[in-house]
């Protein structure tokens, strides 16, 4: 791998051995690394026991979670905030074991629409809810730099399930809560 990021430099006609570049391939698989870390983690391993009794069934909402993620289209960042709810079905998670859900996902090679349908998909597997609620907004750097060169445009994306999906009036108090 360190090779072939010598090779892309001097594709670049860049010079790989001058001072600045010397490191760069082994900082850059390392970043990577760190950036898919996702890959090696489950959701199980996450959620541990963080799983507790509800005594009702009042909707949680966790909002403005900050994320990033690398668009699998072109390895460029896309970051924002994802807004969690979900409506207990006599069990709660650990507020703390939303994020980390996320964040397994958000640390592999991503797409928007994919993102929000995995994490609603995995807090229903493990909370076994009434219902799931994501909302996802996000800046894409390859919209951003590259191609159609929009900065400040945002993508947002809903992905529902169970009584989210199938109550109106859930959904939408749920929407007014993470607006």
């Amino acid at each position: 791998m360190k090779e072939f990021l010598r090779q892309f430099l001097k594709s670049l006609r860049e010079d790989p051995d001058r001072e600045g570049l010397l490191e760069t391939p082994e900082r850059w698989i390392s970043a990577m690394k760190e950036l898919t870390q996702g890959y090696d983690q489950t959701v199980e391993d996450v959620v541990g026991d963080a799983l507790f009794p509800a005594e009702k069934s009042e909707m949680v909402v966790i909002k403005d979670i900050a994320f990033h993620s690398l668009c699998e289209h072109h390895l460029l960042p896309f970051l924002g905030v994802i807004h969690v709810g979900y409506l207990p079905n006599n069990k709660i998670i650990g507020f703390s074991k939303i994020p980390r859900i996320i964040e397994i996902f958000t640390h592999r090679l991503q797409v928007q629409e994919r993102l929000g349908h995995q994490i609603a998909d995995a807090i229903q597997s493990a909370v076994k809810p009434k219902g799931v609620g994501v909302v996802i907004e996000a800046s894409h750097l390859c919209m951003a730099m590259r191609g159609v060169k929009k900065e400040g445009s945002r993508a947002v994306t809903t992905h529902m399930r169970g009584s989210f999906e199938t109550d109106i009036a859930v959904r939408s108090e749920f929407l007014s809560l993470v607006s």
